[in-house]
């Protein structure tokens, strides 16, 4: 799978997976991420293996509904936004999952814009 190089240095992680839960790309921020896992070498392995049941079942909800999961975490002081979406083939149907993963600081403004 190619990508767009603005992709691939992209300072946030991006993970592409199929929807057989085959890890079909990292970025270079992703491989970094997960270097203690493997990095690059867990492309074509199963992303299910790298997740508990709770999370296991959450991945096969987004592609059955087509819904993402979204959320934040904080792990070893850093505060990151996990959005979690199914992505779809040319013909619109759920083809599988993107893992975006940023860092965001504790506190950062909040604009409501009309």
């Amino acid at each position: 799978m190619d990508m767009p190089d603005w992709v691939t240095g992209f300072p946030g992680a991006v993970t592409v997976s199929d929807g057989n839960h085959r890890i079909l790309w990292m970025n270079d921020k992703a491989a970094q991420v997960f270097s203690s896992d493997g990095g690059r070498s867990l492309i074509g392995g199963d992303l299910m293996a790298c997740h508990n049941d709770r999370s296991k079942e959450i991945l096969r909800r987004m592609l059955a509904d087509g819904k993402p999961n979204i959320y934040t975490i904080e792990k070893k002081g850093v505060k990151k936004l996990i959005y979690q979406t199914p992505w779809k083939d040319e013909s619109g149907r759920v083809a599988g999952l993107v893992e975006l993963s940023l860092e965001i600081p504790f506190e950062m403004p909040h604009f409501v814009r009309s």
